[in-house]
């Protein structure tokens, strides 16, 4: 049996994938400004609230910005481990990524995204992922620790509406993660996405960070399992979009491991914000060489070939891999099959 489309949701063709990978170059970097936010999510991978120590300075952010486009990127992601309109130099560094003729992927809660902001994403058509678990406004306020997030959240939407978005140069998403608190509303929350030319972003959660501390959350994998089908169906007979449900994202699949890595806001570099092993930091070494000399990043590179255990028999094996973090947070190896998969069972 095969996927109902191999390639759905894959950003890059499988050809530029596999240049990359021969050049050890990158297509894309995911980019961490600091750990600052405005908001404490009890779900949060990276327990952001206050700055870190020692994080990187706006030179050395520009620096990493142009070593990742002298390997090839043509996307740099600005994450939101920490909310990145409180950097005081986001629009430099926007501004600093689009002279390089790169794409920007801002990941943000929303909470500060004024008139005057919208209309500078706009201009620089940064794409927008923002955070919403939920229209219900005492869930989503729960889920961010600070009351008044949703009212926040529904004000930076509509200065995002009010600017422009979305539209074909300037597209907007939801990322939204599945817990029990807002398990039952995500089929709604998909409609009102796709209705309104939104890309949701709908995933599973990796057990990290205050994850880890927050068992209210959790639901069996046999629940996600069922809201994954749930979604397909939704979207093949309302939306004429076809795709195989697994994790750890609805509707849309990760290969970011064969051509990305992360950059934290003190310079480690990570394979992904999942997979939270240091292979090296660009303040001791060139980003080229981590990505050249590590294995971690190596044997990722070849997930394919290097997975264990029952991934390595599955038949969606040539699109599908799995989630990495939660193979990771929940083994301990990045290169043991995803627990939470239901695929080859």
């Amino acid at each position: 049996m095969s996927c109902p489309n191999e390639h759905w949701g894959l950003e890059f063709s499988q050809e530029e994938i596999a240049l990359c990978k021969s050049a050890h170059g990158l297509l894309s970097l995911e980019l961490e400004l600091s750990r600052i936010c405005n908001l404490r999510c009890i779900y949060c991978y990276a327990e952001s609230g206050l700055a870190l120590d020692n994080e990187l300075s706006l030179a050395e952010l520009r620096s990493i910005i142009d070593q990742a486009a002298a390997l090839g990127a043509r996307k740099i992601i600005i994450l939101g481990g920490g909310e990145p309109l409180l950097y005081p130099h986001i629009v430099d560094i926007i501004d600093h990524i689009r002279s390089l003729d790169m794409d920007v992927d801002l990941f943000t809660n929303a909470t500060l995204i004024s008139p005057d902001m919208a209309r500078i994403l706009y201009e620089r058509k940064v794409a927008i992922s923002m955070k919403m678990n939920s229209q219900d406004e005492s869930v989503q306020d729960e889920l961010a620790g600070r009351i008044n997030t949703w009212k926040d959240i529904q004000k930076g939407f509509q200065a995002l509406q009010q600017a422009g978005y979305p539209d074909a140069a300037h597209t907007l998403g939801i990322e939204t993660i599945i817990c029990a608190q807002n398990y039952e509303e995500i089929p709604t929350l998909w409609r009102w996405a796709r209705d309104n030319n939104i890309i949701p972003y709908i995933e599973t959660m990796t057990d990290q960070g205050r994850a880890s501390q927050h068992d209210s959350l959790h639901i069996e994998p046999a629940k996600v399992q069922a809201l994954f089908e749930q979604l397909a169906a939704i979207d093949k007979a309302e939306y004429g979009n076809s795709w195989l449900p697994r994790p750890p994202l609805a509707g849309s699949q990760c290969a970011r491991h064969e051509y990305s890595c992360t950059v934290t806001s003190v310079g480690e570099v990570y394979p992904c914000p999942g997979v939270s092993i240091i292979t090296g930091n660009i303040r001791d070494q060139p980003l080229k060489d981590i990505l050249r000399n590590s294995s971690v990043i190596q044997e990722l590179r070849n997930i394919r070939t290097n997975i264990t255990g029952k991934c390595k028999t599955c038949e969606h094996l040539e699109f599908c891999y799995g989630c990495r973090g939660n193979a990771y947070q929940t083994t301990g190896d990045h290169l043991a099959s995803d627990p939470a998969c239901w695929l080859k069972e």
